[in-house]
């Protein structure tokens, strides 16, 4: 085994026990078995997904048609990136000590039938970085990275508040790639967050569409002025669908991307949407959806692209950003150490100013 000679026994790290129950704690370092490596974490950014999960969210916590799926005890955070301080033997051809690495938030089985058919974002025991006790995540000073884990290494020339966007920006592309967009479409983002704005990114540097970008927040849709929406609209000022229809002489746009994961939102998107376009989801609801299904179907032949993490889709982005292909500066408003962690997330839940809320240990 390959070990920096500085790593200490202890560290701290944020620890879940519940809703709203985190707590920052000194605990053991992680020490690699012969296929395993471990991270001195950089940075870590806190997803809209462990803000559901701060906050009780069913789909992680259990409740209705949910099973648990945190597990109590564990570490939280999948977006982070670091640098390799100890290589497991059976590791030592492959990854070197020092190397800047990140990897993929979900770690594949490779055994169930997605996994076999090359879906492993879909693999059906679905674990991820942040949520399970033997998958401790970057809200700590070091992390294990296991034989499964999809390591990708990140170049140290991009800054540390892009690297950390990586995991987000991902899943942005992904959300583009299932978008289908076709040259002058009117896209409709829904959402401006850093997943949504990360896909306006995406869309802008990739695509000749036209967006128009949708948030309650006002710095929001600032920052998505400066990377390029074509317009902008706050849903409280007044109808989407008067607006979109201004625009397409009553038609409607041609995709509506939903990237709040509120109810309304999908409500809105169905309104607005024209005939046999294309409505893709990517969000996680702490509530359940009502609309009038019909409108998918028999009213509107609309296809429906859902979209889940970010296949094939880390390479590309760290090359985009190395290249600086992708414009995301102001996505990262906050960056705060671990003993900050209440306030890291009472800004990710509360703060009008907030888009991308990181933790650096």
């Amino acid at each position: 085994m390959k070990t920096k000679q500085d790593i200490p026994a202890r560290m701290m790290a944020i620890v879940t026990y519940g809703p709203r129950d985190y707590r920052l704690e000194s605990v053991e370092v992680p020490k690699p078995e012969p296929r395993e490596m471990l991270l001195k974490v950089e940075a870590c950014g806190i997803c809209a997904g462990d803000l559901k999960a701060f906050q009780g969210g069913k789909r992680f916590w259990g409740g209705g048609q949910f099973s648990q799926y945190i597990e109590e005890g564990c570490i939280g955070g999948h977006e982070f990136v670091g640098h390799i301080v100890s290589v497991g033997r059976d590791m030592e051809d492959t990854f070197q000590v020092g190397e800047r690495v990140i990897a993929e938030q979900i770690v594949p089985c490779g055994s169930c039938e997605y996994c076999r058919k090359g879906l492993y974002w879909l693999c059906e025991p679905h674990e991820v970085f942040g949520f399970k006790r033997h998958l401790n995540g970057g809200f700590a000073e070091y992390m294990l990275l296991g034989e499964k884990s999809i390591v990708h290494r990140v170049p140290e020339g991009i800054p540390l508040e892009k690297a950390v966007l990586i995991e987000p920006l991902a899943c942005s592309l992904h959300a583009i790639d299932r978008s289908t967009l076709q040259p002058d479409d009117l896209v409709v983002l829904s959402g401006c967050g850093a997943l949504g704005l990360g896909m306006l990114a995406w869309m802008k540097a990739k695509y000749k569409v036209k967006v128009i970008a949708l948030d309650l927040r006002k710095s929001r849709l600032d920052q998505a002025k400066k990377i390029g929406a074509d317009y902008v609209f706050n849903p409280k000022d007044g109808e989407l669908k008067e607006f979109v229809d201004s625009l397409t002489n009553g038609i409607g746009c041609d995709v509506y991307i939903e990237a709040t994961g509120h109810p309304e939102s999908v409500v809105q998107g169905l309104s607005c949407i024209r005939k046999q376009g294309r409505f893709v989801e990517f969000s996680v609801f702490n509530e359940d959806v009502s609309c009038d299904f019909s409108v998918i179907g028999d009213g509107k032949e609309i296809d429906i692209h859902g979209v889940s993490l970010s296949p094939y889709c880390y390479e590309r982005t760290i090359r985009a950003l190395e290249k600086g292909e992708i414009e995301v500066d102001g996505i990262v408003t906050h960056a705060l150490n671990l003993g900050g962690y209440k306030q890291a997330f009472d800004l990710a839940e509360s703060d009008g100013n907030a888009i991308k809320v990181i933790l650096t240990p």
